[in-house]
C-alpha cells in the first residue's frame, strides 16, 4: 500500500521538482540585504556584514556568525535566506500550503549538500555554460515582468550587472547541484522482472489513472532561400572572419550582426561539450578546430555559422559563434504556403497518406522518417497526454476529430525562421487505469523514479554522516525528513 501511494506522488514531486528548484534558487538569489549585527569568528573576515558573506561560494574557514541558519560542508544558509525566500514566494504569488520554514530549509540544506559534494568529486561547471543559463533566465523573466527595467524593480536590484553576477553564483550552484544528483543516479537501472513487481504491488484499485492521450504526426514544409542570399550570408561571414584575423572583435561583431539572440548578447559565446544536445555539423567543425581558428562559413538547420574557439578545456570548450540567416522572401514563403496546401489536397484526395507524404516531403529531419510522428520531449515516447501538452499545441490540435488534418498552420523558429506545417492525430488513447501490457513504459518509468529516489536516501543519509553540519539552536526543533540533526 506505502509503495504505491510513494509511486504516485513521485511522479508528481518529480515533474514539480525542477520548475520549483529554478524558482526556488531564482528568488533566493534576490535576496543580498546588508545586516549590521554579525560577530566576526575568523581573523579573515574583515567586515560584520551579513552581505559580505557570499552564501553560495565554498568558504576557507568554518565561520560562526548571528544570522547563520545551517552549515552544510563549506557552505552556509542564512537565516534571511530562508525568511526572505518565503517572503519572495508571497510577493510572487506562489502558493505555500504545506510549504513550512523547516521544510524550505531542508531543502536548501539538500541542495548544499549536492554541491558540497560535487566539489569534492572534482564536478566543475564551465563559466560559458553558467552565462548561457544566465541569458536564457534573464530573458524569460523580462518577458514576464515586462522588461529589464522592470525586472530590476521587481527583484530591489540596482542594475543589470548586479543581476548577472548574483544569477551567476546561484546557476553554478544549480548546475552543481543537477550533476551531483545525476552521478548518483546514473547507474540505477531496473529489470522487467523489478518492473512487474512493482506494478503487481500496486493494489488495483489504486493504481493510476493514465488520462486522455494523443499520438501527432506532423508534415513541415520550410522555404527555400534563393542562392543569391545564400551568397550574401556567406560573403557577409568570409568578410567578418577576414576582419577578425585582421584585429577587429569577432565578440563586437556578434553583438552586431548575429541571429542568435541569447549568445549574441554576449558576444556570441557559447560553452559547449560533445554530451550537448547541438547540431552535429556544428560540434563536427568546434571540435576540429584549434584555439583562436575560425571556421569558414558552415549550414545547419538554424543557417550559416562561423565560429571561432575561445578556450579549449579538454572535453569542454568555449566559442564564439555568429549566425546569420538568408532572407526569405515574401514570393518564397508564399511558394512554400501552395506546396504544403497541395500535399495537403493530395492527403484528402487519398493519392498518398499522411506517412507516406511526412516520409517523402516534410523538411523535419526529426521526424520525417517515422512518419512524422512527434516524440514527447519529457517521456521520450510517442504519446501525449491532453491535459500537459504545450498550450500553443493544444489550441492546434484540440479541433482536429477523427482522421482530420490540420490546416497548414505558421510554425516559427526561435530564430525568427517562418515555415508551415500540417498535424494529424493519428491516434487516440482514452482515459484508463494503467494496464501492465499497454503502459509498460509509464509503469517502467515510475519504477525506476521509486528505485532511484531510494538510492538518493541512500546517498544523503551517508553524506550527512560524512559532511559536517551544523544547524543553528534555533531550527533544531525541525522535523526534518532528513537527519540533520544527526541524532
Amino acid at each position: 500500500m506505502q509503495l504505491s501511494k510513494n509511486s504516485l506522488k513521485l511522479t508528481i514531486n518529480t515533474m514539480k521538482q525542477s520548475i520549483y528548484v529554478l524558482v526556488l534558487l531564482v528568488a533566493l538569489g534576490m535576496q543580498a540585504q546588508e545586516k549590521e549585527d554579525a560577530t566576526m569568528v575568523s581573523e579573515t573576515v574583515k567586515e560584520a556584514k551579513i552581505q559580505t558573506i557570499d552564501s553560495t561560494k565554498p568558504t576557507p574557514n568554518r565561520i560562526k556568525i548571528d544570522g547563520v541558519s545551517a552549515v552544510v560542508g563549506d557552505y552556509i544558509i542564512l537565516e534571511s535566506d530562508v525568511d526572505k525566500t518565503l517572503l519572495d514566494f508571497k510577493q510572487q504569488g506562489i502558493s505555500l500550503e504545506g510549504l513550512t520554514r523547516c521544510k524550505l530549509l531542508g531543502k536548501l540544506m539538500e541542495d548544499k549538500l549536492y554541491a558540497h559534494q560535487a566539489v569534492q568529486d572534482s564536478i566543475t561547471v564551465a563559466p560559458g555554460e553558467i552565462r548561457d543559463r544566465v541569458n536564457q533566465n534573464i530573458e524569460y523573466f523580462s518577458k514576464q515582468t515586462g522588461g529589464m527595467a522592470e525586472l530590476l524593480k521587481f527583484y530591489a536590484m540596482e542594475d543589470e550587472a548586479s543581476l548577472r553576477q548574483r544569477l551567476m553564483e546561484i546557476v553554478k550552484i544549480q548546475f552543481l547541484t543537477q550533476r551531483m544528483q545525476s552521478k548518483v543516479v546514473r547507474d540505477v537501472e531496473i529489470t522487467p522482472e523489478e518492473v512487474r513487481q512493482f506494478f503487481e504491488k500496486i493494489p488495483v484499485d489504486q493504481r493510476p489513472v493514465i488520462g486522455v492521450e494523443l499520438e501527432v504526426s506532423q508534415i513541415l514544409i520550410a522555404p527555400e532561400a534563393s542562392q543569391e542570399a545564400v551568397d550574401k550570408v556567406i560573403n557577409k561571414l568570409k568578410g567578418i572572419k577576414a576582419e577578425v584575423e585582421a584585429g577587429s572583435s569577432f565578440g563586437t561583431k556578434a553583438i552586431l550582426y548575429s541571429k542568435d539572440r541569447a549568445s549574441g548578447r554576449q558576444g556570441g559565446l557559447m560553452a559547449i561539450s560533445k554530451r550537448m544536445s547541438l547540431a552535429k555539423e556544428f560540434k563536427d567543425i568546434a571540435f576540429s578546430l584549434q584555439q583562436g581558428e575560425i571556421s569558414d562559413p558552415f549550414e545547419t538547420d538554424f543557417g550559416w555559422h562561423i565560429v571561432m574557439i575561445d578556450k579549449v578545456r579538454g572535453q569542454e570548450r568555449d566559442v564564439r559563434h555568429i549566425l546569420l540567416i538568408p532572407e526569405i522572401t515574401n514570393e518564397k514563403l508564399e511558394e512554400a504556403r501552395k506546396e504544403i496546401d497541395t500535399l495537403r489536397q493530395r492527403i484528402m484526395a487519398e493519392e498518398l497518406t499522411f506517412d507516406e507524404a511526412a516520409r517523402s516531403f516534410s523538411d523535419d529531419k526529426e521526424t520525417r522518417n517515422n512518419g512524422g510522428k512527434l516524440i514527447n520531449p519529457a517521456t521520450y515516447d510517442t504519446h501525449f497526454e491532453l491535459t500537459k501538452m504545450d498550450p500553443e499545441q493544444y489550441s492546434q490540435i484540440e479541433p482536429l476529430k477523427g482522421n482530420e488534418i490540420s490546416i497548414p498552420l505558421i510554425d516559427e523558429t526561435r530564430t525568427g525562421q517562418k515555415r508551415f506545417k500540417l498535424l494529424k492525430v493519428t491516434n487516440r488513447y482514452n482515459e484508463h487505469v494503467a494496464d501492465y501490457s499497454k503502459d509498460y513504459i509509464k509503469i517502467k518509468s515510475l519504477a525506476l523514479k521509486e528505485k532511484q529516489l531510494k538510492e538518493v536516501e541512500k546517498w544523503i543519509k551517508q553524506k550527512i554522516e560524512d559532511t559536517y553540519i551544523n544547524v543553528n539552536q534555533g531550527n533544531r526543533d525541525c522535523e526534518f525528513q532528513n537527519n540533520w540533526l544527526k541524532k
